[in-house]
C-alpha cells in the first residue's frame, strides 16, 4: 500500500462558488463531473496520487467541525492563505511551525465554511 488515503470529498452547498474558490486559492482547474446523480468538481491529480473532489449533494453538508483535510501548501503557506482570503475565505490559523521534521501548518475556512488545512513539509530527509 503506497498511501492510506486514496480519495477525499469536500461537501459544498454552492458548487460553482466553491469551484471558483479552490481554483483561485490553489491556482488549479477543477473538472466538473457527475457521479450517481451527484455533482462533483475533481481536483487535478496524477495516478497514483490521492484524488479528491468537491461534492454537491443533499447528503453532504459543509461545516466547520468535520474532518480536516491538509493540502500541500508549498514552502510559503502565506501564499495560499492570501489567495484564500482574496477568494472569500478566512484565515483560522496563520502559518505555525511544528518542528523541523514535520514542517508548518496553517488553516483557513473555505467559501462553504469548511476548515481546510495547509502543510509545508519539514526539512527531514531533504537535501
Amino acid at each position: 500500500m503506497q498511501t492510506l488515503i486514496n480519495w477525499f470529498e469536500i461537501p459544498v452547498s454552492d458548487l460553482a462558488r466553491a469551484k471558483a474558490f479552490y481554483e483561485t486559492t490553489f491556482d488549479v482547474r477543477l473538472t466538473l463531473s457527475e457521479m450517481e446523480g451527484m455533482q462533483i468538481a475533481v481536483f487535478p491529480y496524477a495516478e497514483p496520487a490521492t484524488g479528491g473532489a468537491l461534492l454537491a449533494c443533499p447528503q453532504g453538508r459543509p461545516g466547520d467541525h468535520g474532518v480536516v483535510i491538509y493540502f500541500h501548501g508549498g514552502d510559503d503557506l502565506s501564499i495560499p492563505l492570501a489567495r484564500a482570503e482574496a477568494a472569500g475565505g478566512k484565515v483560522l490559523m496563520p502559518p505555525t511551525a511544528l518542528s523541523p521534521e514535520i514542517g508548518s501548518i496553517a488553516m483557513f475556512a473555505d467559501s462553504e465554511g469548511n476548515r481546510i488545512g495547509l502543510h509545508a513539509p519539514g526539512r527531514a530527509g531533504k537535501a
